[in-house]
């Protein structure tokens, strides 16, 4: 049996800026191998995250070091709730976290005009994954926005046991001006 050579991964430079912008599609893959690199999130296929990066590029945000993709937001506003922003999955590479890269990354979002009439973020989280309830309570903390919980998606019912629940986030509401 022969042992598979690691694929080397690009380290940024610590010291170069991160630059966050709207993702193109052309990110796509980018995209696709970053959620791969960062579990326990689930992988979608390339061909969503190009649609994510062109369909849905204004409530998405990639970051960039030295050119390299450390992380990446993905959202988009549900057609029946113009005033939410639905964060679907936060991916940081590991050499980047602990800096607040999610945060800014989230804050960065908000401020575009795409979102200037959002007044709740929702987003789905295992009840194991640690670091995204930790994130998204430090973010409602910082600005001084109120939170609530419940079960979206249960493990029996929509995952048919495969998959664990998915408990619902929702932050808000509040103003531009708690931003």
């Amino acid at each position: 049996m022969h042992a598979q050579a690691a694929t080397p991964v690009p380290v940024a430079s610590p010291s170069a800026p991160i630059v966050l912008r709207s993702p193109e599609s052309e990110d796509g893959q980018r995209v696709h191998a970053l959620v791969r690199a960062c579990r326990p999130l689930d992988e979608n296929s390339i061909y969503c995250n190009i649609l994510q990066c062109s369909h849905f590029a204004e409530t998405c945000v990639a970051a960039e070091r030295d050119g390299e993709l450390v992380g990446f937001i993905s959202g988009y506003i549900p057609p029946k709730q113009a005033d939410t922003l639905f964060v679907w999955q936060v991916a940081v590479r590991d050499d980047q976290r602990g800096e607040g890269l999610a945060g800014r990354m989230l804050d960065d979002l908000l401020a575009r005009a795409a979102c200037a009439e959002i007044r709740y973020i929702e987003t789905t989280i295992t009840p194991d994954n640690d670091a995204s309830w930790r994130m998204f309570r430090r973010f409602a903390a910082r600005h001084a926005m109120p939170t609530e919980e419940f079960i979206l998606f249960a493990s029996h019912s929509h995952f048919s046991g495969l998959l664990k629940d998915e408990h619902l986030l929702r932050i808000g509401p509040f103003n531009q001006t708690q931003l």
